[in-house]
């Protein structure tokens, strides 16, 4: 007989959403440090309690029933919270705060990371965890407090809120610029162009707010990370489309020189993400002082 009002052992879930996952006794035992009898009886345990077969026996694996994968879809959410819930009451126990942030690796690299000693120096004791994320996962399940979005309003299952806009240059170094002979920002366009392999677009673009309509301008050196645009800019290989945020010691020791301000049809923005109802004061307290690391104009 089934029983609503007498909850499953937090044993009996866990093996349920080991199963569930792998759809393999073996499999969840394995993953759990148990015998595959141990969670068979876990599993027959809950079917009990709940009035229903979850799993179809099918030779030496299992498969969800729909009230299974029903379940399972509630229960590996219902854990992960209870996990994220049990993260922060540690976090904000007697031993050290924890922060745990993510952000473009490049936009990490060379932004984010160099300035964080002056937020660890307002915060005694604080540990912060930094990881390179490039696009919108799941915050909770990843245990991220604070991260750094690049893009739009896109990011499912977070709080979003605005920090800055993308400020786009066409840079190059200064001995590439002598020898070329620029002296205008047309001039930019018979030099040695350098792409991103996710943006090839934006040469084109820049022509056309120059007047130039129509120009083919994808040849040149194509690379995938930021990273290495800049590197092969600052090496002479070409010109180079880049952020400024991305760019900003090179900038001021004119290592790069700023040829001309880009504007893109396709502008995007950089946005503070944070778990969908969650309101931690250390990560409220991070992203007010991330904008103001940021010269923030308005954002419509």
């Amino acid at each position: 007989m089934a029983h609503a009002d007498r909850l499953p052992t937090l044993a009996v879930l866990r093996c349920f959403e080991a199963s569930a996952k792998q759809e393999s006794f073996t499999a969840a035992a394995e993953e759990l440090g148990l015998t595959q009898s141990a969670v068979s009886r876990q599993v027959k345990e809950l079917e009990e309690q709940i009035g229903t077969p979850l799993f179809r026996r099918e030779g030496r694996g299992v498969r969800l029933t729909g009230a299974g994968r029903a379940l399972a879809d509630a229960v590996c959410g219902d854990l992960e919270r209870l996990r994220r819930t049990m993260y922060h009451a540690i976090a904000a126990g007697t031993g050290p705060q924890v922060l745990a942030i993510a952000a473009p690796p490049t936009f990490a690299a060379r932004w984010l990371v160099p300035r964080l000693p002056k937020f660890r120096d307002l915060h005694d004791g604080l540990e912060m965890v930094v990881y390179s994320r490039s696009e919108p996962f799941d915050l909770y399940k990843e245990q991220i407090d604070v991260a750094v979005h690049f893009g739009g309003w896109d990011w499912p299952g977070a709080q979003l809120s605005p920090l800055c806009p993308e400020t786009l240059v066409a840079v190059a170094a200064p001995d590439l610029i002598s020898r070329c002979g620029v002296s205008k920002p047309l001039d930019v366009l018979d030099m040695p162009l350098l792409h991103l392999s996710a943006r090839t677009h934006l040469w084109e673009e820049f022509a056309k707010s120059l007047g130039e309509n129509g120009l083919a301008l994808r040849q040149g050196s194509h690379f995938d990370q930021f990273s290495l645009v800049i590197s092969a800019a600052l090496a002479g290989m070409g010109a180079a489309i880049l952020p400024t945020y991305l760019i900003e010691r090179e900038l001021n020791d004119g290592d790069l020189i700023r040829l001309a301000d880009v504007t893109t049809d396709a502008a995007k923005s950089y946005f503070v993400a944070t778990p969908m109802g969650q309101n931690l004061p250390l990560a409220a307290s991070f992203t007010a002082w991330l904008r103001k690391q940021v010269i923030q104009p308005r954002m419509g």
